[in-house]
This record gives C-alpha cells, sequence and structure tokens, in this order.
C-alpha cells in the first residue's frame, strides 16, 4: 500500500466527473486499499478516488476510524450510486481533505440508501441516517466534481477558495485554521 497525494482545491481536476470502472479487478483493489491508508494517514473518514488524481467512481469510508472506542470499519465502493433519498433534509458541518481547515454548514437528505459494488465486485445496498449518510452523499458529489463549497453560496464559496488559492501561492499547504479543532466528526473527516 502507499500514500496518495490529495489534490487541493481549487484544482481543476476537482472538478473533473469520474468514469465508471469496468469491474472491481486487482488494480481497483490495489487503489482502494492506497486510497483507504492515504485517508487514514489525513485523518480523513472519507476518500474519493479523484481527490487523488484518478477518474474512477471509487470511494473509502470509515465513519469508525480515530472515534474512541470505535474498531475500523472500512467500507469499500466502486461505482456507488443513490437510489434513495429522505424527504427530509438535514444541516451538518462538514469539511474535506480537499479543501483542508475549512467548513460549513451543508444541507443534505437526512437519510440515503446507496448501491454499489464491494471490494468482491458484489452488488451491495446500505441505508442510512446518520454521518454515513453524509460522507456518503459527499464522496459521491467528489465524482461528479463537485464540492461541498458548490453547495453554499458563492460568497462563501469564493471567500473558501480565494483563502486556498492564496495559501497556495505562499506555498502553505496547510492554511490557518477556520473553525477551532474541536469540530464534529462529520466535519473533521470527510
Amino acid at each position: 500500500m502507499a500514500i496518495m497525494p490529495i489534490l487541493t482545491a481549487p484544482d481543476p481536476r476537482l472538478t473533473k466527473t469520474a468514469t465508471p470502472v469496468a469491474r472491481v479487478d486487482d488494480d481497483v483493489r490495489r487503489l482502494m486499499d492506497d486510497m483507504l491508508e492515504t485517508m487514514y494517514a489525513a485523518e480523513g473518514i472519507g476518500l474519493a478516488a479523484p481527490q487523488v488524481g484518478v477518474l474512477q467512481r471509487v470511494i473509502v469510508i470509515d465513519v469508525c476510524w480515530g472515534r474512541e472506542g470505535k474498531e475500523p470499519t472500512p467500507l469499500f465502493m466502486a461505482n456507488p450510486e443513490i437510489v434513495w433519498v429522505s424527504d427530509e433534509d438535514k444541516t451538518y458541518e462538514e469539511g474535506c481533505l480537499s479543501l483542508p481547515s475549512h467548513y460549513a454548514d451543508v444541507v443534505r437528505p437526512a437519510a440515503v440508501r446507496v448501491r454499489y459494488l464491494d471490494r468482491d465486485g458484489t452488488v451491495q445496498e446500505i441505508e442510512d441516517d446518520g454521518l454515513l449518510a453524509v460522507c456518503v452523499q459527499h464522496e459521491i458529489d467528489h465524482l461528479d466534481g463537485v464540492l461541498f463549497v458548490d453547495h453554499l453560496s458563492s460568497i462563501k464559496r469564493n471567500m473558501i477558495l480565494r483563502k486556498l488559492l492564496k495559501a497556495r501561492r505562499l506555498g502553505n499547504d496547510k492554511p490557518e485554521k477556520t473553525k477551532p479543532e474541536k469540530t464534529p466528526a462529520a466535519a473533521a473527516a470527510v
């Protein structure tokens, strides 16, 4: 396994749509393993292949990682698709490994059902209304070239992107924190 570099906004590759994988083979499983190691090293709970420069519809998630008293429970998804969303919406504070140190409230469906191919290429479905629902929606957005800031007002989005661009120009990969360290798991993890 290898730790891969994570792209940061406003890298234009983050706005591209990923292509479906033909099948889950050894190359896809290796990508999943590398993505998981990368996600853990970055202290995240979700990572999409486009965030590491691979335009394939692959995501890894572990909403238990790093939580006291919880065992890691990695989830590997190829070609995930949301097949149902609840009518009820919920607001979560989100962050992103591709927008380091920036957080904002995002409104999403409170519950989702997702169909995907697992690590063995078997079709699976899961339904959730908690942190996993938020994370899976966030990561599927990445597969469609959408960042969480795209759900914000243009003023908020542009402010965050300008700060990231300035940090990049200054050679600072870790811009100043815009929120205190004490953030919900959803914000710290996605």
